[in-house]
């Protein structure tokens, strides 16, 4: 459809209506640094001044004449063309404006997120400087745990051989073995009759026993029989001897503990031969 000079002029002025407050908002916002610079500014400015000089062109040509009701002017097929390609342009430059603008807020929200970031990141130094840095109160209080550490040990340390010998088996039920072996050995150091040596050794071979460490827990059961050969923990202790060897695979030597255990107790403690019965299947003794 063609459309007359007058409509040229309306779509030209409506143009200019449009982008005439848009380049001096865009100049006056875009950022020095950022992706938008002024030369898009000056791009718009000349093509509004284009669109200015074409709007004047149609203006000079002729007068507006009012529309008539009776009859239809006649224009000619490169004015209809004209007043599409204005179109075309005017709807570009809009859309080049909106996607212009939105990466201008894009910049302003990032600008704001960075001084915020940097303004939080001041204060935390501040904070920090007025209060010694934050470091020297966690490291205060890790020093007085050190330092704490030995006094509580300290003070859980046993004070006798019966001390020992007392938590040392209560760690020994509860499977604590380490701990059982620490105080054994507290108590074997510290124990003055042969019944406190006897039992210190005796709970010092469990508690090897109990850490898998049978070649050692094979001696210690084996010094705990000879502190008191002829006391009643002392068949446990031949006993003691001869589970730790079948732990470790010698069936000789499991056989030779059972059979002095025999020798020198032909009458043991009913659990005692129970158990002697049970170790000389396992062991194949003769």
């Amino acid at each position: 459809m063609v459309l007359s000079r007058s409509l040229r002029a309306v779509f030209l002025g409506t143009a200019l209506s449009v982008l005439s407050p848009v380049v001096p908002a865009l100049a006056q916002d875009a950022p020095d640094s950022g992706e938008i610079s002024s030369r898009e500014a000056i791009a718009l400015q000349d093509q509004i001044a284009s669109l200015r000089q074409q709007l004047s062109q149609v203006q000079n040509g002729g007068g507006l004449a009012a529309p008539s009701t009776t009859a239809v002017p006649q224009v000619s097929a490169a004015d209809g063309n004209l007043t599409a390609q204005l179109l075309e342009r005017v709807s570009a430059l809009e859309e080049q404006n909106r996607q212009m603008r939105g990466e201008l807020d894009q910049l302003s929200n990032s600008v704001r997120d960075n001084q915020a970031s940097v303004s939080k990141q001041i204060s935390d130094m501040q904070f920090a400087s007025q209060n010694g840095g934050g470091s020297p109160a966690p490291a205060k209080a890790a020093t007085e745990e050190k330092a704490s550490a030995p006094a509580a040990e300290a003070a859980e340390q046993p004070k006798t051989a019966l001390d020992a010998l007392k938590a040392g088996n209560a760690s020994l039920h509860s499977g604590n073995y380490t701990d059982a072996e620490s105080n054994a050995r507290f108590a074997i150091k510290t124990a003055h009759s042969v019944s406190g040596k006897m039992d210190a050794q005796f709970l010092l071979a469990q508690s090897l026993a109990g850490q898998k460490q049978y070649r050692q827990s094979a001696v210690a059961y084996y010094d705990a029989y000879t502190k008191a050969p002829k006391s009643l923990k002392a068949q446990d202790s031949l006993l003691g001897v001869a589970a730790s060897m079948l732990a470790l695979g010698d069936k000789g030597s499991a056989c030779q503990a059972l059979d002095k255990l025999k020798t020198e107790f032909p009458a043991p403690a009913p659990r005692v031969k129970t158990a002697e019965t049970t170790f000389r299947s396992r062991a194949a003794c003769h």
